[in-house]
This record gives structure tokens, sequence and C-alpha cells, in this order.
């Protein structure tokens, strides 16, 4: 395969694409550095770390009617997720810095202008936080960490309603209230959608020979709703893709589904290792990250302002929201038995916490916690557990036995596309917290998840199980070829690793081990070698259909490479999510890069 062009997205020519490419190590040394040789080639980049630009554009637009030169906004998809920010704004920001002035702009659909049942029905909006641009990197922790940002997909639309004079300021609309006649442009009115005539009609004076005019609006509007939904992509069938994706997680939904027919009754699962399972018990968010910061708020809710438990090596932003909202947590970065025993005394001692949080496997060392024991722990001493299944899935592991909360990254390996952000978050029926839970969510659940974004996820995942089977043969298939050449150190897998046995006790019947996997070389020079010479996409994110290689700690954890270190994770190792390719073709590529390798070594 052709190398992937250095700020090029990944997939290529991918407008909402969720990575980028850095084809060589210094790319993401010059990306953390923030060179401009490699910042000015970013045409995209991890949607949470970079803001895309259709974002930009939006912000700056909202800037310049609602806002003055020395202001910047954020993009929420709604008034609740804006006012978090604008209160960690507020809360973390320096004494001497300008939030007195910061505020909240609620564009909403202006009714009156259009009667277009497509708008009306996915109900566009976005709430701007507006702040001086020295609060920049305050505002951006929030962006990152959170996960509550506008997706690229909804700034498109509404930046178009925006441009058009239908996304209007909310309190505009109360001020004059609202009007009966629908102007505007009239590709957003009913009549433009569709002139069509049934075939048993008779003519009437609306079906006289349009204007010139009037038919080039009447393009205009079928171009319009095109383009943004594509023939394949009827907004119409939103409610009925939600309905598949839910079903899809509970594990009550395995294949395809007829999106034009109305989904079949609700009914419940067992398929995850807990019985009685529901559709009504997955949450979906705008993205992963999300998911993990939504469970922790209602956790808060529910429970009272409590420190959580990070057990094992995170993922970087779940660490920073335990740290940054409630009252901390404590750190387990091993997450071993010993970690555990330590735990164990706290707990007999009298301390007591909201909830342990953890991954299975951990990301990048592929370990695994002991979730048999973890779990009477919390039955022992009354905390919450919640596990990331994003990289075992569901198809691997059952978890949810264990858990009281279930999240995942549906970007990853449910979407596979790389073009789509979502996440997902599951109550465990059985859970001791599961009342509490499901009140603090009936009351304060918002469903932002953008109604384009929904189309697309469902479409993704509609054959995630056979994906993921060839994928777990696939990461064998190279995990073999790594740990048989002398040059690597470590190969760092769900199978080979010491923690399999955690593993195998929540793995399926017919499950693998996954598509993630990390490795280490004896001299950092060989490592750089091979990740320059690898014929794989190379940039950020995971779970991807086509193979990705990233040098993950340089990108994760650039400024505390000796935090890293302390806990086993070396800043030159190298991450390589396994994709759908041809075994044998994939083994070849890195055969080339382990003599790539062979050759730094010599030099």
């Amino acid at each position: 395969m052709s190398i992937i062009e250095l700020g090029e997205s990944i997939p290529a020519l991918t407008p909402h694409a969720a990575s980028v490419s850095l084809p060589l190590w210094s790319d993401n040394i010059g990306y953390e550095e923030g060179q401009e040789r490699i910042i000015s080639k970013l045409s995209t980049g991890y949607p949470r770390f970079f803001i895309h630009k259709l974002i930009v554009a939006f912000a700056e637009d909202i800037v310049e009617k609602h806002g003055s030169m020395d202001e910047k906004a954020m993009l929420f998809p709604s008034t609740k997720t804006a006012q978090r920010c604008l209160q960690f704004i507020k809360a973390k920001a320096s004494p001497s810095s300008p939030v007195d002035h910061v505020k909240i702009v609620d564009l909403v659909l202006d009714r009156s202008k259009t009667s277009s049942e497509i708008l009306i029905k996915i109900s566009p909006a976005v709430s701007a936080v507006i702040y001086h641009k020295d609060l920049f990197p305050v505002a951006k922790q929030y962006w990152q960490h959170a996960g509550d940002g506008v997706s690229s997909r909804r700034a498109e639309f509404c930046h178009t309603l925006f441009q058009d004079g239908l996304l209007v300021d909310k309190t505009i609309l109360k001020s004059n209230g609202l009007h009966k006649s629908a102007k505007g442009p009239r590709r957003y009115q009913r009549g433009s959608i569709d002139k069509t005539p049934t075939k048993n009609n008779t003519p009437d004076s609306s079906d006289k020979p349009k204007s010139p005019i009037a038919a080039m609006e009447t393009r205009e509007s079928s171009q319009f709703l095109e383009e943004r939904f594509g023939r394949n992509l009827d907004v119409s069938f939103v409610d009925n893709a939600r309905t598949a994706i839910l079903r899809r997680i509970a594990g009550s939904l395995m294949g395809e589904v007829d999106l034009a027919t109305d989904p079949s009754p609700k009914t419940t699962s067992d398929s995850r290792g807990v019985v009685g399972l529901s559709e009504d018990d997955v949450y979906l968010y705008p993205c992963g990250m999300n998911s993990i910061f939504n469970t922790h708020q209602m956790l808060l809710q529910a429970r009272g302002p409590m420190k959580s438990i990070s057990f094992g090596f995170p993922y970087v932003d779940t660490l920073k929201i335990l740290e940054k909202w409630g009252p901390g947590c404590v750190f387990y970065g091993n997450g071993s038995t010993e970690d555990l025993d330590e735990l164990e005394v706290k707990l007999k001692g009298g301390e007591r916490f909201l909830a342990l949080f953890c991954e299975f496997p951990g990301n990048p060392s592929l370990k695994c916690p002991d979730l048999k024991r973890i779990r009477r722990l919390a039955d022992t001493y009354d905390f919450a557990v919640v596990v990331d299944e994003t990289i075992g899935n569901f198809i691997n592991v059952h978890v949810l036995p264990y858990a009281d909360v279930v999240v995942s990254s549906l970007t990853k390996i449910f979407s596979g596309e790389c073009n789509v952000m979502g996440g997902g978050a599951i109550l465990n029926p059985h859970g001791r917290y599961y009342s509490l839970l499901k009140k603090v969510a009936e009351a304060e659940y918002e469903d932002n998840y953008w109604a384009e974004d929904v189309i697309f996820m469902e479409s993704n995942s509609r054959h995630f199980v056979s994906r993921i089977k060839r994928i777990n043969q696939n990461a064998e298939a190279i995990c073999d070829v790594l740990r048989a050449h002398p040059l690597v150190k470590n190969v760092y897998y769900p199978k080979y690793n010491p923690t399999r046995n955690f593993y195998d006790d929540c793995r399926t019947p017919n499950g693998g081990y996954g598509g993630l996997l990390s490795c280490t070389f004896h001299e950092t020079a060989q490592a750089i070698a091979f990740y320059d010479r690898i014929e794989t996409a190379k940039g950020p994110s995971l779970g991807t259909n086509f193979t990705l290689t990233s040098p993950y700690v340089i990108l994760a954890h650039f400024l505390e490479l000796e935090w890293a270190a302390k806990f086993g994770i070396p800043g030159d190792l190298i991450r390589v999510s396994v994709g759908l390719e041809d075994a044998e073709d994939l083994k070849a590529r890195f055969a080339i890069a382990l003599k790539a390798a062979e050759a730094a070594g010599k030099s």
C-alpha cells in the first residue's frame, strides 16, 4: 500500500475522519512539540484533540456575530453541556483570567422560517461558549476531557442553517415570539423538498410548468438534502437506526435490519452474560470519553461526592476526568495483585470510594485486571465498578457480570470505518446501584448523538461480529511474527501477558484476544526504523478495519514520559491496531519493517 501523506486524513479523502497521518516517528514528536512544519499540514486530527476545521469555521462565524475580536467559541450540542464547560472554565482558570464575560449563546431552529419535516425532526441546535481568547487552553481541556463538543457533521449542517438565518439566538425568538409564516430559503420549506405528484393526482394550478428560478430552487433543495444525508442515509430512519445500535450493544441484534420497517417489539437479552438486559439499559453518547464522563457524573449524583479509584494504566483522559471532577481519585497505575492488596487494606481501614474505573484489557499494555476479585471487594465495601470494554469488546469478553456500568468507545471496532464518533454506557440490571442510576438517568440524560452520526454508526456496525473474528485471527498472526524476531524485546497481547488468566475468566466460548497489540525493541533506534518503514496507516486511534500503527506513548504522554515509564509503559513502545487485510500480506509488510529495524541495529 502507499503511505498516506503527512497531515492527510485517515482514511484518505474522508471529510469526517477520526485519525490523521503521521507517517514518521519524527512527525509524531513534531506534532507534540507544535512544530510548524507538522501543524501547517494537518487537514484533520483525532476529534477530541484536534478541533475539526468545520467546527472552527462555524465558531468563528458565531463570534463574528455574537462576540468580539478578542474572543473565541467552543461549540456544544445543548445548553446543559455548554453550561458545564462554562463552569469548568470559571473553576479552573487562574484568578487573574477574564472569566466574568464568558457567556453562552444558544442557537436554535427558527421554525417560523421553515416547514421542513426533516429539520423539525432532527431539531438542529448548537450552544456556543464565547470566551476571551486567553482562556482557550482551559476551554480546550474541557473539550478534550469531557467529549461534550459538537461533532463535525453537526457543525457542518448547522453552519449552513446559521448562514441562511434559520439557526438563531434563542433569546431573540423568545423576545419576538414565533411567526406563523414560513419564510426563508425554499430548500428548507416543505413544498421544496418533493414536488413529484402521485400517479392518481389530477393536475391543478400547482402542477403548472415551473419557472426557471423555481426549477433551480427545487434542484437546489434536492442537492442540499442529498449532500447532507445521501440516498442511503435517509434521516427519517434515524429513530430506527438508533434502536438498531442500542440493540446491537445490548446483544439482542447481531446482524442487519431493514430501517424502513418498524422495529420488532422490545426484548431482553442474556448474550452479554447477564439475564434480562434491555436496550433501555443502554445509553448513547457522542463519543466514548463522553460515556465515561457522564457515567462518573451519574455516579456522583446517585451516591454523593466521594473519591474514585483508577485501576490499571488508563487512557489519559479517563484519569483526568476522575482527577478534575468531584473529590479526585486514587491511582493504581500497575493494576496488579499487589495494588489490589493495598486497596483492600485501605478498605478494611474504613476508606470508602465512589467507584473503581478500569479498562479490560488496558491500553497500551493489554494487561487485564482481576475482575472477579474486584467484584468481591466492591460487594463487600460498597463501591461501583465501571469497566471500559473498548479494546476487549463484548464478542470476545463478557465483563458486564462483574460491572455496574460498562462503557465503550463505539468509534473503534464497533464502527471500524474511522469516520464517525460514538460512545455507549450499559447499566447492569442486577447491579447494586441500578435503581439509583436509572433514576438519575431519567432526570439527567440528554441524547446529544447527532442524527447523521447515528446513521453512519448504524451502517458501519452491521457486520462488526464477523469483522472482530477476522481481526482476532490477524492479530495473533502478527504477534507470532513479532514474537519470533530477536530484535523485539516484548510483545504485549492478552494471550501472552501474565494476566491471561484474568482475561480468560471473562472470555466468551468463541472469543479471541482482540485486535490490539503493542511491542518494544531492544533499542529505540530499531523502533524508529520499524515505525518509519511499516506500510500501514500511521496515526492515532484504534479498532479500525485497516491496520493502524502508532508510537502511542509519544502521542498520549509526551510531557510525562518518565511518569509513564514508572508503570512499565516505555516511551518507544509501538502500538498496532490490526485490521482486516489479508494475513499473508500483513505478515509480509511486518517482515519488511523488521528488516529495517535490523539495519538500524547494525548502524
